[in-house]
């Protein structure tokens, strides 16, 4: 099953919450249900930096298109671990750290495993996830939880939200205005 967690990464009471922390919690908690978990951050497959900043470190309109190389993720991971795939993954392709290649070997997804990839505007891509789930921060909120030298981002956020409307489309959206309060809404029941 390969499960996308969407949604913005913010700071929160306990260190940072967001689709990155959900992922590892469900992770550690699907074990116990007899379904094993792997956790691939889909940052693992952000462009170059020479791609991903050739508008500037604080374009959010680049943010919004350019970040994600879509079309790996869903090669080396989502379309792998699909039922036509081999079965296994890519961890990473490249590391924005050191902005080179991360140079991993394919690793093979448990039996009966759930592949959960966080991240940021994951959906509107036509990347194969057989369930999403939506972590939703209402514009105040995101405006009100997000440091100050990322807020150049929240445009990017605002057009997401415009053009996908990813609640509308997740299988189940999780309200995380208030980190510490999340409140969890299922698909046919959120407007």
């Amino acid at each position: 099953m390969r499960v996308a967690v969407d949604g913005p990464e913010l700071p929160g009471p306990a260190g940072g919450t967001g689709p990155h922390a959900l992922a590892v919690a469900l992770a550690e908690r699907l074990p116990g249900l007899s379904r094993p978990a792997v956790v691939v951050p889909a940052e693992g497959f952000y462009r170059p930096a020479s791609l991903r900043l050739e508008h500037g470190r604080t374009d959010p309109d680049a943010r919004y298109t350019d970040w994600l190389d879509a079309g790996a993720l869903a090669r080396e991971v989502l379309d792998r671990c699909g039922p036509q795939g081999p079965g296994d993954y890519l961890p990473a392709l490249w590391d924005t750290e050191r902005d080179r290649a991360a140079r991993l070997a394919h690793r093979p997804v448990p039996p009966r495993g759930v592949l959960l990839v966080p991240g940021s505007m994951l959906q509107g891509l036509g990347l194969a996830f057989d369930v999403v789930v939506h972590l939703r921060v209402s514009p105040a909120a995101r405006r009100r939880r997000c440091p100050a030298d990322r807020a150049w981002e929240l445009p990017a956020f605002d057009r997401y939200d415009d053009e996908v409307d990813p609640a509308a489309l997740a299988d189940a959206v999780v309200l995380a205005d208030h980190a510490d309060r999340p409140a969890l809404v299922l698909q046919g029941r959120w407007s």
